[in-house]
């Protein structure tokens, strides 16, 4: 079978219940409670597993054109299901996972990181800031958090821990590489928050708060790159210290951390053609998403994010950096451009049915009956609530398709500033990665090379989602307002 029988049961259950038994509530159409129905029944398939995200996607589009919830015109009705295909923002994830795939094939990401490592590994707390910083250097343009921390990243952290015999199979695992496996796995959160390309969900929070606000708050990827750059490099600073205070390492000179890596680079030899493309790729688009024509000169010479990331994959292609070959095989581009498509077309029309606006009001009300005067407190209680339901996800797509949408426009609803509250809701969408072991896909990869128990990895999370929220809430807050953002 193509589907895991029992949580495919579950969430056919959950829709069916919702669709037939649960009557529709005062102030909800029909077609809306019916999407509604399919999207929870969707967005519980995707916890359980019960088929791969992709594949599911393709049956939520099948089934929201079949059922009519959107349009009784079949044609329409199609039309519909399949409109969020055109989004560019999900054209701008896909494309930039396929232009990080070059990362792997020259080698550049390593390279990157092994520098970082040969500049800073005189130390053990030097080799956590060095693993921090490579993270940071590649971010913007690896939408595929795991591909950065569990297959850039993750080896080189191995190789230096295994050069000073911390092996979770010898019981050595404390001499060093419980300490970097922490650090390696909590820079992903952190640089995910700073930067709309650096994990797959940003543009999915950009399209859910501009729905929200009526376009009236645009996260374009320069504004959400300053908004977050202050306290993403505090947050940077603070984590590796942290983890070494709770988990410190028995080895703390590591002389030899840096010759490791110098070994690394000689076996590399010089950078090659394509990494210097590469490179000279990634400049450029760097360049573009900042805006920095735009800025010198006028709107005239404004690029769209994804125009310019189509423009940093045509001269991969050109070059031959990158071949056709090569993106067909990358089936997490092709995979998210699915399944990102069928969740934001959902969410939409949730949307547009008015059924995100009367979830959100019974949020507000359920807030405002608890006697709060200001918006502060009460909106705090619904990051919390948001970040730290993520317990119960083991995708941050699903936690914010399915939870983003109201929450945002229940703290709207309860007075918070439009463009503050976005920023705090898009830092804890990546904040919550921090928590456990299933928490996103970066999660079991490097958890399960066994430098951490269960206990200690849990410990950690819940330790650093408390830093990093108050780190974005405090230093976040202040940058925005000297930013003139509220």
């Amino acid at each position: 079978m193509g589907f895991k029988p029992i949580p495919m049961a579950i969430a056919v259950a959950i829709g069916l219940l919702i669709w037939f038994a649960v009557p529709v509530p005062h102030g909800v159409t029909p077609d809306a409670w019916h999407l509604l129905a399919l999207f929870v029944a969707t967005i519980a398939a995707i916890i359980g597993k019960a088929m791969p995200i992709g594949a599911l996607s393709m049956l939520a589009i099948a089934l929201v054109a079949v059922t009519g919830v959107t349009s009784d015109n079949p044609a329409t009705a199609i039309g519909d299901a399949l409109s969020s295909f055109a989004n560019p923002l999900i054209w701008l994830i896909g494309v930039a996972i396929m232009i990080s795939r070059a990362l792997l094939k020259t080698g550049l990401g390593a390279r990157i990181g092994y520098n970082f490592i040969a500049l800073f590994g005189r130390h053990t707390l030097g080799i956590g800031y060095a693993l921090a910083a490579a993270e940071l250097t590649i971010a913007p343009v690896t939408p595929s958090n795991t591909a950065r921390g569990g297959g850039i990243i993750h080896p080189i952290m191995r190789g230096i821990a295994g050069s000073f015999g911390s092996d979770p199979e010898q019981g050595t695992q404390g001499r060093i590489g419980r300490y970097l496996a922490l650090v390696n796995y909590h820079a992903n959160p952190i640089t995910s928050a700073m930067f709309i390309t650096a994990t797959a969900p940003n543009p999915l929070i950009v399209k859910l708060v501009a729905d929200a606000t009526g376009a009236q708050v645009q996260l374009s990827w320069g504004t959400w790159a300053l908004a977050m750059l202050l306290p993403g490099i505090v947050a940077l600073l603070l984590m590796p210290l942290v983890i070494y205070l709770m988990y410190p390492p028995e080895i703390k000179r590591t002389p030899d951390a840096a010759n490791f890596a110098r070994g690394k680079l000689r076996e590399m030899g010089p950078m090659s053609r394509d990494e210097k493309i590469l490179l000279g790729v990634f400049a450029l688009l760097l360049f573009l998403w900042a805006s920095v024509l735009e800025r010198l000169i006028d709107s005239s010479w404004a690029v769209d994010a994804t125009t310019a990331a189509f423009i940093g994959l045509g001269v991969l292609l050109l070059t031959g950096v990158l071949k056709w070959e090569d993106l067909l095989k990358e089936k997490s581009a092709w995979d998210t451009v699915v399944w990102f498509s069928a969740l934001v077309m959902m969410a939409t029309y949730l949307n547009k049915l008015g059924l995100i606006a009367w979830v959100s009001k019974g949020i507000e009300t359920g807030i405002g009956g608890l006697g709060f005067e200001h918006w502060f407190p009460a909106c705090s209680l619904l990051l919390l609530a948001y970040l730290y339901a993520h317990y119960m996800f083991a995708s941050t797509t699903a936690h914010i398709t399915a939870m983003f949408g109201a929450f945002y426009a229940a703290g709207l609803a309860l007075g918070a500033p439009p463009f503050l509250f976005a920023l705090l809701m898009a830092a804890a969408s990546n904040i919550m990665m921090t928590l456990t072991h299933y928490a996103t896909g970066t999660s079991p990869v490097i958890f399960g090379s066994g430098y951490a128990t269960l206990g200690e990895w849990w410990k950690a999370g819940f330790v650093m989602s408390v830093v990093l929220i108050i780190v974005w809430v405090l230093v976040g807050a202040a940058w925005w307002k000297l930013l003139g953002y509220w």
